[in-house]
């Protein structure tokens, strides 16, 4: 299963990649706690109130443009962050081997990013 989606901001291409690379930022609208090591083979814990817990490993990086995460159902989640005239586009493609992964982590991103 793949979900590819834009989403426009009217935020600089830097301003997105720390709202995506930094823990803190993270845990602003994402996750209640993270961990995140935003380099090539880094860890990503990421924990909600609720008592869900999701991992991930950093499978690549283009510093300020693309992080790949690969979460331990398998899931994947590649994020690029692209200049535009008025702030950025998020481009956002995750690929789970069920549909049920993809459907909640796209449930949970799309909460959190509004």
């Amino acid at each position: 299963m793949e979900i590819v989606r834009e989403i426009e901001l009217e935020a600089s291409p830097e301003d997105v990649w720390s709202a995506l690379t930094d823990e803190e930022q993270l845990q602003e609208w994402f996750a209640n706690d993270v961990e995140l090591d935003p380099t090539p083979g880094g860890r990503g814990v990421f924990r909600w109130d609720n008592g869900e817990t999701r991992e991930a490993v950093v499978e690549s990086v283009e510093e300020g443009e693309r992080i790949v995460l690969r979460f331990e159902d398998e899931g994947v989640v590649d994020l690029r962050v692209v200049a535009t005239e008025t702030g950025s586009v998020v481009k956002v493609r995750e690929a789970a081997p069920s549909w049920s992964t993809a459907i909640e982590f796209r449930a949970l991103s799309a909460c959190a990013i509004r």
